[in-house]
């Protein structure tokens, strides 16, 4: 009995012990995190987790249930080659729209060439002016924080978060909101790198405001975002995106991904840090799966040859490329890639080839 009783205590004291390094490990890692402002949603979209990658604010969580609507906020030219796009864009967006998930609210595709074209009966859509001749410096994109300040201003928006998106986005599936209780949700790009542009960063973000590190690795597009947040940053936003341009060394560092970080610092020096959100979107080829994900980027050109292998950088027997319709939109019912392509790849032609298929007048642009 005595030898049961000693042995007794000595598995309580290794539990205790145990219990003490688990709890000590808990902390350690809480503190660790709790200085950085950054998190990431996990998947079962319940709560805020450290991300492994990106560190992300304290734990928020969404109220169960609660529907919280979005507007749709699309920016855009009067050019074949934005409207072919857009076209496909809104098509999804009514079809996904109504479906259970969903959080969209309206939809307005901000024009900002200064006057109506041929799509205003088709797509809800609001006109504001470019930036003055020749400010932009060929780098169209400086219109679109300049369009967000005028929109913001003259629209009536009933819904209390914005969606800011691009033509070249479709909806794979019904998109909730994924901004919680105040903090904006973005998609990280691991091409956007405050960290390792610290030199040209603190041109706009002086030291006094914090480490670079306040900066999230991300654009404008796709953000959900608090149409009264977004008010308050569009302006600085449009601002530090001309500062940028006219620097000719961060214009040539940043190249045309410059407006992105302009958006990423003018939001760091309102103090706005953004929930990083990597199922937000996916870009074929890179990605290789819709699954899980809301958004197609088809920003990159998909080429393979006909055993399915890609040969990126390189024409392919097989290719489906964005910028081969600068001139006007793409066929109907576009040649589905080989077999062997990714789902991601396969899935992008077919949602492009039934948009084609279900709207009027597809090649009358």
């Amino acid at each position: 009995m005595k030898i049961m009783g000693k042995s007794s205590l000595i598995l309580l004291v290794l539990l205790a012990c145990g219990c003490c390094f688990a709890t000590y490990n808990l902390l350690t890692l809480v503190m660790h995190h709790r200085g950085t402002g950054r998190w990431v949603m996990d998947e079962s979209d319940d709560m805020l987790i450290p991300d492994p990658i990106v560190e992300m604010p304290k734990n928020v969580k969404k109220p169960r249930n609660a529907k919280i609507p979005f507007h749709v906020a699309l920016t855009a030219t009067d050019a074949p080659y934005s409207k072919w796009q857009c076209r496909i864009m809104y098509y999804w967006y009514k079809q996904q729209k109504d479906l259970p998930g969903s959080e969209m609210g309206g939809f307005t595709r901000i024009l900002h060439s200064g006057s109506p074209d041929n799509l205003m009966d088709e797509i809800p859509t609001m006109v504001v002016d470019p930036l003055p001749a020749g400010l932009d410096r060929g780098y169209i994109v400086l219109n679109r924080p300049w369009a967000f300040v005028q929109w913001l201003k003259k629209a009536a928006i009933e819904e209390e978060y914005v969606l800011m998106a691009e033509p070249d986005h479709i909806f794979v599936r019904p998109l909730p909101n994924l901004a919680h209780t105040g903090y904006p949700a973005a998609f990280p790009f691991f091409y956007i790198k405050p960290d390792k542009n610290e030199k040209i960063i603190r041109k706009f973000y002086p030291e006094e405001k914090g480490p670079v590190t306040n900066i999230d690795p991300i654009g404008n597009s796709p953000v959900i975002i608090k149409k009264d947040v977004l008010a308050k940053i569009s302006p600085t936003w449009m601002n530090v995106s001309l500062k940028m341009k006219e620097d000719p060394e961060t214009d040539k560092s940043f190249g045309w991904v410059l407006e992105m970080y302009a958006y990423a610092v003018a939001s760091a020096l309102h103090g706005v840090q953004h929930i990083l959100r990597k199922d937000f979107m996916l870009q074929p080829p890179w990605d290789l799966e819709t699954k899980d994900k809301f958004i197609i980027h088809y920003t990159y050109g998909c080429d393979y040859n006909m055993k399915g292998e890609l040969t990126y950088g390189k024409i392919g027997e097989w290719r489906f490329d964005k910028r081969s319709y600068l001139r006007g939109p793409p066929p109907r019912n576009l040649p589905l890639p080989p077999p062997g392509v990714p789902e991601s790849v396969v899935t992008l032609v077919k949602m492009v080839n039934e948009a084609s298929a279900n709207i009027p007048n597809w090649n009358s642009e």
